[in-house]
């Protein structure tokens, strides 16, 4: 659009905004300070004397209203009416006179100050009262007809109603002028197109999966130089899926992808494909293509794929029938009878066990990369990269922390740096010193210290007794993992306190004597309690909901029961995403069989049970000196509780 054209626009905007301005804001005060009544109300003020002046239209009644003193409206009459005469006689011979509006009127008798307040302008609705006029001669009421102006009714029903329509259309075209906006836009991608320079993330950012790094390394290599593959007749991965559980860093490494690649890199989240209207999701992944393409070689990609790449197995049309044509769409655009040449779809879930097969076969997603929690010279190589900046004591020792952290994350190790760095400011020190990291790791395994939470003399007893018997039947079973802390100090939401067991290296495999020392020493805890004390509290509820756990575990899914036999009766669902305290959802099983169960269940439990107590009873005196110590100092380290229950 050209300059005069934008000035011939912009003149008419502010010609049609001063006319708004002169007409439709006095008749919208106006129509502020009216008050509307019923007929009823009208007829009742009229008998009432209560009217002073109207005006008779078609279908509406205008006027005033006196809310005064009876008495006094013959008064307020005169004087209007001695107002009247004067404006007539100021006019002079020649000058016509005309009838006052009800707005002159009532500028009028406002005038009038002990009856300003109590003068209203009214409007009601007219409706078929013949004998209307001759009550309105028997009070006394000014009356006369009136009829709406020409201009009035054409600017309000005609002029505004196009106003609007020419205004909302303007704002259509406007919008659908920008990219991504509009109504006619819906099926356009969000995809986020972002270049080397925008991630700021490399692979040397990335630690913990030397494995994926290197996956993903060849397909990088691969956009930079195709005929070091081609020559050998080798194919690029249409597809490579990131599979592992949150926190591993699969969104983190396809951002270290984009940076490494130096080609156009579409980011988009599977939810963005989905909408309200039935085939929107597919006509964006149409178009996501449509742009990769143009952009070859580039990589696409996908964050929470499983939104869109649910296993369809039947489902009928209806609810599901916009996500299974947006799964259709993507499946062709993968691997259809186009080739995409040069455009590569990285993909992330947590969920690859609800995935489509179809999506899943060589063809599409060639390669299945796996993130798992990192192993110790994993976490370790996390802690240095995200302790880049910071400044660490001398004194830190970050294998001892990867040591101390067995199954964390990345983004949980991420976190404890987090937390060292604001417990060091906290403090007001200059570096972040190895109490800070343990301190850390504390309150990321169990939660922030609850110094409010004052515990009574006798809940404090018990609770020393139940964390010194957890750590005194660890010590005497020989397949448990060492004590490394016992604290008696309120943590998190419902822990009184801790005993901290670390392994003294990585282990991916449990035995049964393990477990079974696992479950022994779960329920020592409970029977320090039932030894010393004489009577069981609620404390040791998540022992039990933990030990019962991994006795179902031995039963059903690892087949260490010699009774019930070497079947798996549960399997795992999902593998990545599990709910604290909640069991796989166990196979069919006969009445009979799931009694037996029940039955092997209860005896592990009542074995190991029994045999803490028998560790707690043997070793009485070693039992009292460390719950007596924690009752003091609150804290016990490993050193000073083997030095304790040693040769005792």
């Amino acid at each position: 659009m050209d300059k005069r054209w934008r000035k011939i626009i912009f003149s008419a905007f502010y010609w049609l905004l001063g006319l708004l301005v002169i007409f439709g804001l006095p008749q919208l005060w106006i129509n502020m300070q009216t008050r509307e009544l019923s007929y009823s109300d009208f007829k009742d003020m009229l008998a009432r004397e209560r009217i002073i002046e109207v005006r008779l239209e078609k279908e509406d009644i205008k006027g005033i209203l006196f809310n005064g003193p009876r008495k006094d409206i013959g008064r307020l009459r005169e004087k209007l009416q001695r107002m009247e005469q004067e404006a007539l006689a100021s006019r002079g011979f020649y000058n016509k006179p005309r009838q006052p509006s009800l707005q002159d009127v009532l500028k009028k008798l406002r005038k009038i100050k002990e009856y300003r307040n109590q003068i209203v302008l009214f409007h009601t609705v007219r409706v078929n009262d013949p004998k209307l006029v001759e009550e309105l001669d028997a009070k006394g009421v000014e009356y006369s007809g009136e009829k709406q102006g020409m201009f009035s009714e054409i600017f309000w029903g005609t002029i505004i109603p196009i106003l609007f329509w020419v205004g909302l259309w303007f704002l259509l075209i406007k919008g659908m002028r920008q990219p991504g906006a509009g109504l006619l836009s819906i099926g356009k991608s969000k995809a986020k197109v972002a270049m080397e320079k925008d991630t700021g993330v490399r692979f040397n950012d990335v630690a913990g999966c030397e494995e994926a790094k290197e996956e993903l390394k060849e397909v990088v290599e691969f956009l930079k130089q195709p005929q070091k593959f081609e020559r050998l007749g080798a194919k690029i991965p249409k597809g490579v899926l990131l599979l592992g559980p949150p926190g591993t860093g699969k969104t983190l490494l396809a951002r270290a992808l984009a940076g490494e690649a130096e080609v156009p890199f579409f980011s988009i989240s599977g939810s963005e494909f989905v909408e309200m209207f039935v085939g929107v999701g597919a006509a964006r992944v149409r178009d996501l293509f449509n742009q990769a393409k143009q952009n070859a070689p580039c990589i696409i990609f996908i964050d929470e794929i499983d939104a869109i790449g649910k296993f369809r197995g039947g489902m009928v049309s209806g609810g599901h029938e916009e996500r299974e044509q947006t799964l259709n769409q993507l499946l062709v655009e993968m691997d259809g009878f186009e080739p995409n040449i040069g455009v590569i779809l990285l993909a992330a879930t947590n969920r690859p066990e609800v995935l489509d097969p179809a999506l899943l076969r060589p063809g599409r997603f060639d390669r299945q990369v796996v993130l798992d929690a990192p192993d110790v010279q994993g976490r370790e190589a996390i802690l240095k990269v995200h302790a880049r900046g910071k400044p660490l004591a001398p004194d830190v020792d970050l294998r001892s922390i990867a040591l101390r952290t067995p199954g964390f994350s990345g983004a949980d190790l991420a976190n404890i740096m987090n937390e060292a760095a604001l417990l060091a400011a906290k403090k007001g020190a200059d570096q972040i010193t190895q109490d800070h990291l343990e301190e850390a790791v504390e309150k990321v395994f169990a939660g922030p210290e609850r110094k409010s939470r004052r515990l009574g003399k006798n809940e404090r007893k018990r609770v020393a007794y139940h964390e010194s018997g957890h750590a005194l039947v660890a010590f005497h079973s020989p397949n448990a993992a060492p004590v490394a802390k016992i604290s008696i100090i309120p943590r998190g939401k419902a822990a009184l306190g801790y005993t901290l067991q670390l392994p003294q290296e990585e282990r991916y495999l449990m035995t049964k004597s393990e477990l079974l020392d696992k479950i022994r020493v779960s329920l020592g805890g409970r029977a320090a309690e039932d030894v010393v004390l004489g009577e069981l509290s609620s404390g040791a509820e998540n022992d039990l909901e933990v030990a019962t756990e991994m006795a179902k575990s031995m039963i059903l899914r690892f087949g260490m029961s010699d009774k019930i036999g070497p079947v798996a009766l549960a399997r795992e669902r999902s593998p990545y995403l599990k709910i604290p305290g909640m069991q796989e959802q166990p196979e069919s099983m006969s009445p009979e069989l799931a009694a037996e169960v029940d039955k092997e269940v209860r005896r592990i439990l009542s074995e190991q049970y029994q045999r803490a107590k028998e560790i707690i009873e043997a070793h009485r005196e070693a039992l009292d000196l460390v719950a007596e110590k924690l009752l003091v100092e609150e804290i016990m380290s490993a050193e000073e509780f083997r030095n304790l229950v040693k040769d005792r």
